[in-house]
């Protein structure tokens, strides 16, 4: 690919629990028909496994995450240290196709696109239950039934698998720390905020979904449960109402009208067919899906509109365990929020 742009892939990890995941990851991104320029690795605020990555992995420059627990704070970190024109985010459990990054940068042929995402598909660590309906994949951090099945432009990415031009993300501020994943704790929807961010500042930018630059996304037992169904949907109508709260709710709902609007009817529709199997575990899952997102949504709504101003962080949703041991660091009041707005060619 000549002329393709420059490209660091940034993996940020937390845990040692999942070093299979991991090692598979950046094996994957060493496989790739386009090789990256770099992969850097985040270690979240675990010193065992930083120390484990930076024995154990060749070919990786492994680094700390320099802000507040959590994703949000990993990724800033991430893009603060990378090198390239174009940072992709690969999750620690998930695995890049061969052709990824040449997919991905493919892309980037039209100035207009400031970043693009890809497909994830679902990579059960068990059997996919038979009560799961495709269009809550969301729930598990994959693409579902209702994206767009050719390249078309998206509001958002899937974390999981997306990519941005870098001087974008550092010209919009980077990702909200009060927003996101800390530890194993299923709130969300950074990404969702930084996107309709950069689209904010550059109406003409282009966030392109291109479904061929594929990845598989590990979906462990634990997250096959009605109860992690149950709470990550709730989680979900949390993260929507502060997204909402930070970018109006015009903005941040604009997605999920349409989704209610005719995938989740269509849903229904397909359930109630004639020899569907778990038909009405199906059923009541949407049913139970959608009014949990409804419900977290409401109460995180009035949760930011009481407070008077934007909370630095929502209630916990019900039956998800909670390991942080502090609040996530405001993103204005973070060490990433000055480093920002330096020029882009500044590496300090």
């Amino acid at each position: 690919m000549n002329g393709a742009p420059t490209l660091s892939v940034v993996v940020c990890a937390y845990t040692v629990d999942r070093w299979d995941d991991l090692r598979a990851a950046i094996g994957s991104v060493h496989a790739q028909d386009h090789p990256a320029d770099e992969i850097v690795l985040v270690i979240d605020h675990c010193q065992e496994l930083y120390e484990l990555a930076s024995t154990s992995l060749s070919g990786v420059r492994v680094i700390p995450n320099q802000e507040s627990k959590g994703l949000s704070g990993a990724r800033n970190t991430g893009v603060a240290a990378a090198r390239c024109e174009v940072v992709a985010f690969l999750d620690d459990d998930a695995a890049a196709d061969p052709d990824w990054t040449d997919r991905m940068l493919a892309r980037y042929d039209d100035p207009q696109v400031a970043g693009v995402g890809g497909l994830v598909r679902p990579w059960w660590g068990t059997e996919r239950p038979a009560w799961f309906p495709p269009e809550f994949d969301w729930v598990v951090g994959c693409s579902y039934r209702g994206l767009p099945e050719q390249p078309a432009p998206v509001r958002n990415f899937i974390g999981a698998n997306m990519s941005f031009r870098r001087a974008e993300v550092v010209s919009a501020g980077g990702f909200r720390t009060d927003l996101g994943r800390v530890g194993t704790r299923p709130l969300g929807c950074e990404e969702t905020e930084l996107c309709l961010r950069i689209a904010a500042r550059r109406p003409d930018a282009v966030l392109l979904y291109e479904p061929g630059a594929a990845v598989r996304h590990h979906v462990p037992e634990t997250r096959t449960t009605w109860a992690y169904f149950r709470s990550r949907c709730y989680a979900e109508g949390l993260s929507k109402a502060l997204v909402a709260r930070h970018s109006g709710s015009r903005a941040a709902l604009a997605s999920e009208r349409t989704y209610l609007r005719s995938t989740i009817p269509q849903a229904f529709v397909r359930t109630v067919r004639p020899g569907r199997p778990s038909a009405l575990r199906t059923f009541a899952a949407l049913a139970a899906g959608v009014c949990a997102t409804v419900a977290g949504y409401a109460v995180g709504r009035f949760h930011s509109l009481s407070s008077g101003s934007a909370p630095q962080r929502l209630p916990s949703p019900p039956d998800a365990p909670n390991t942080d041991d502090k609040a996530p660091a405001p993103f204005w009041g973070s060490p990433y929020a000055l480093r920002a707005w330096r020029p882009v060619g500044r590496r300090d």
